[in-house]
């Protein structure tokens, strides 16, 4: 396994979906459905008898927020190394190997996974949109198995934004960062970084903000301004 992108750990007998989804729910985090993937995927040569399955692990409403929150480090990017940190003593744990969105370039394709695992769509300004906590919910890690577990049916989960007329998201940025169907990152940016755009960094994005759906699991301030944060340093280097 000499990938830079794999995080190895032993493989042995598996345990069942459920009893994964109560190892992962002690970090904080939530398994996120799954799928049985395929040769396209190029998942297969990270384990020796190859991958059987594939269990998304992230977050619903920022669930895991306050368990981060309580164990981060005084380190660069603390959500990304708090995230291999705990993933990956899951893995050893649940005889798994654990990957992450954040590895790369190349990226692993989390979006296309997670439509796959359940069934989610895009949202008109980009990330998928989930039925119960619309915009406010993420991907940290995925978990491989090297045989088949009794994954749950990925739905499919009806698409709240076909049934939103008004489309909000679409008009609430500031700077059309999303009018044209697109996310415009120097638009973005350049407002965020200049002094209107301090309820952006503050408050999280209006676009984002103004999505109906999920309202009640809208980030928490700090964690809202810890990605705005991130964003900045991401694309401002």
């Amino acid at each position: 396994m000499s990938d830079s992108r794999v995080d190895a750990a032993g493989l042995g007998d598996l345990p069942c979906y459920a009893h994964i989804a109560g190892r992962i729910a002690g970090t904080g985090l939530t398994c996120r459905g799954g799928f049985i993937p395929v040769s396209s995927d190029g998942l297969h040569n990270l384990l020796p008898g190859g991958v059987a399955a594939v269990v998304l692990v992230g977050d619903l409403g920022g669930r895991f927020w306050p368990k981060f929150a309580a164990e981060r480090r005084d380190e660069a990017d603390p959500l990304d190394n708090w995230s291999r940190r705990v993933l990956n003593a899951a893995a050893r744990d649940l005889d798994a190997l654990a990957i992450f969105p954040f590895d790369g370039p190349p990226h692993w394709p989390f979006q296309q996974w997670a439509m796959r695992a359940e069934g989610l769509q895009r949202s008109p300004i980009g990330p998928l949109i989930h039925p119960e906590v619309g915009l406010w919910h993420g991907y940290r890690g995925a978990l491989l198995f090297d045989r088949e577990i009794d994954l749950p049916a990925p739905g499919p989960a009806p698409c709240p934004c076909d049934r939103c007329d008004a489309k909000p998201c679409l008009t609430a940025c500031p700077v059309g960062a999303f009018a044209d169907g697109d996310f415009e990152v120097a638009a973005c940016l350049a407002h965020v970084t200049a002094p209107d755009g301090a309820p952006c960094m503050s408050g999280g994005c209006l676009a984002r903000r103004a999505c109906p759906v999920g309202t009640r699991h809208t980030y928490a301030a700090d964690y809202q301004a810890f990605l705005a944060d991130g964003f900045v340093r991401a694309f401002a280097e």
